[in-house]
């Protein structure tokens, strides 16, 4: 409590009041609710995705009363519209409509006890809450772990509403190639740049052309011979024999001698370290050899002295046999100690991933540069491509987060194990800058640079769509310093994060357009 003083009309006199103060994490929350019921222009599209209804008539679809749907827009749960789809504040008589779409969304996760995740503002469709995790880490969007994904729903949502088939679509932060692969399936040409090396295995990896009976013999071919030698490292009853006795130390100790990293022999058990280096020698003997790259890797994530539920970012190693209370089994854990397992785990999967994918993909390109999106040269990068001379007709992207992550250092066990060069100083936006506003400028003028790079390749009337959590609220500062207009802004609940959470987040789809055309476009709505 703290005290307020007022001067008294009645009296004269200065007065004291009692208030109770409020938390920063409150005012944050008012802070964030006002920003969500500010009022927008919808446009045809968002008109006809919150499918508009009157009091009377969304309380018969749904099958609550009005006084419910008034308690919902009073608790900040779903927003005002007039007639035409513009958020309002207050309506005049007769003019109140309530979206029907973001009823349902809301009242779905009621029901599932996640309303949390839902307030007034947010898009009803672009939640994606009742796609199941199966289908959100869909054939290959799996083949390996990669922090700060969107779900492969959100770029099928805007591909299919927004481009037509044959259309080349860029993205400037490729990431693992969820964009790349999405449109692929949708049958556009995909493009996309990034500056981390094994961030473009991982996407080429995924999107390469295999004769898929070839590559499920070669992956199920190293993970037989892997356990071989590791019934052998362990003594098994059936181990073979060309592995015993002075052969094996003497294997062991060339493998070993192999291993100049300190972060390997550090992170990982005596057997997981064998294990890993003996299929990594075994490599070479095949043709697809990133793709058993990318195998390993995902194993060997999986297989460090962390604890079970931490392996998205952890600090330090376990000892060898250290228990610990697991949050994620409940019960006590013990870090794993062997990298087999995993191996056995992914080879199949993997394999099978592949297979699905072949299926559904397209015949349309897919090009990967791995460079500095500030700097390359498309034209050129392009050249040797089925779309070079061909404008990009649109971006859909999702740049780095502000001092968020670390993106060479969340693959550090691949970057040692495969002795990958590493561009850490050409991150954009890494958390080991931090978050104030010097880092926000250099943030800003970064993504501008990267935007103003690529904008030439470009159609006049591309769309150009980013995907951001822009709780700083750089991205109107980007645009302008890009060459851009904001046109329409789509706000969306994050739900399911794999590995970061289930606390309430939000981001933001920004559509924006080239200035020349985009006052053209504002004009015309």
């Amino acid at each position: 409590m703290r005290s307020v003083f007022y001067l008294c009309g009645g009296c004269g006199k200065m007065r004291a009041m009692k208030t109770k103060t409020q938390s920063r994490a409150s005012r944050a929350k008012q802070r964030v609710a006002k920003e969500a019921r500010a009022p927008y222009t919808a446009t045809s599209n968002s008109i006809a995705a919150l499918d508009l209804a009157t009091l009377d008539q969304a309380a018969q679809k749904i099958g609550k009363t009005t006084h419910n749907i008034r308690d919902y827009i009073q608790r900040g749960r779903i927003a005002k519209y007039d007639p035409d789809g513009k958020r309002i504040t207050s309506a005049r008589n007769g003019e109140l409509r309530v979206s029907l779409n973001e009823l349902r969304a809301f009242l779905s996760l009621v029901a599932q006890g996640n309303e949390k995740h839902h307030h007034a503002g947010l898009h009803p469709e672009l939640g994606f809450y009742n796609v199941p995790e199966h289908e959100r880490t869909k054939h290959v969007h799996r083949l390996h772990p990669y922090l700060g994904k969107f779900i492969p729903q959100l770029v099928e949502w805007f591909l299919t509403r927004y481009f037509n088939a044959d259309d080349v679509i860029l993205d400037p932060f490729m990431g693992s190639g969820t964009t790349l692969v999405q449109g692929n399936e949708l049958k556009s040409h995909t493009l996309g740049i990034d500056i981390s090396e094994f961030n473009c295995r991982i996407a080429r990896v995924k999107t390469n052309r295999y004769d898929v009976e070839k590559a499920r013999r070669e992956i199920l071919d190293a993970e037989r011979r892997v356990t071989r030698f590791s019934k052998s490292l362990t003594h098994a009853p059936d181990a073979n024999p060309d592995f015993s006795g002075a052969k094996m130390e003497k294997l062991k100790a060339s493998l070993l001698a192999e291993c100049a990293s300190d972060y390997l022999k550090t992170w990982f058990a005596p057997r997981a370290l064998l294990e890993m280096l003996y299929y990594r020698r075994l490599i070479g003997q095949y043709e697809y050899q990133d793709l058993l790259r990318v195998v390993l890797s995902r194993a060997v994530r999986s297989s460090r002295l962390v604890p079970h539920y931490d392996l998205a970012t952890p600090k330090e190693p376990l000892p060898v046999g250290k228990e610990y209370w697991c949050r994620k089994h409940s019960r006590m854990c013990t870090p794993i100690a062997e990298c087999l397992a995993k191996i056995h785990a992914y080879s199949e999967d993997t394999a099978r991933r592949l297979e699905k994918f072949n299926q559904l993909r397209s015949d349309k390109s897919i090009a990967i540069i791995q460079g500095d999106a500030r700097v390359v040269d498309l034209k050129q990068a392009l050249q040797n491509t089925p779309i070079a001379n061909r404008l990009i007709d649109g971006i859909f992207t999702s740049p780095p987060y502000v001092g968020q992550i670390d993106y060479h250092d969340q693959h550090i066990y691949a970057y040692e194990l495969f002795g990958i060069p590493r561009n850490d100083p050409l991150e954009i936006g890494p958390k080991r800058s931090g978050k104030s506003r010097a880092a926000q400028q250099k943030y800003i003028a970064d993504i501008a640079a990267v935007f103003r790079n690529v904008l030439p390749a470009l159609r006049d009337d591309a769309k150009i769509f980013i995907v951001a959590n822009d709780r700083f609220k750089l991205y109107p500062e980007i645009a302008r310093q890009s060459g851009m207009r904001i046109i329409e802004e789509f706000h969306r609940a994050v739900t399911k994060r794999t590995e970061q959470g289930d606390n309430p987040y939000q981001e933001t789809i920004f559509l924006m357009m080239k200035e020349n055309n985009a006052a053209l476009k504002t004009a015309g709505q």
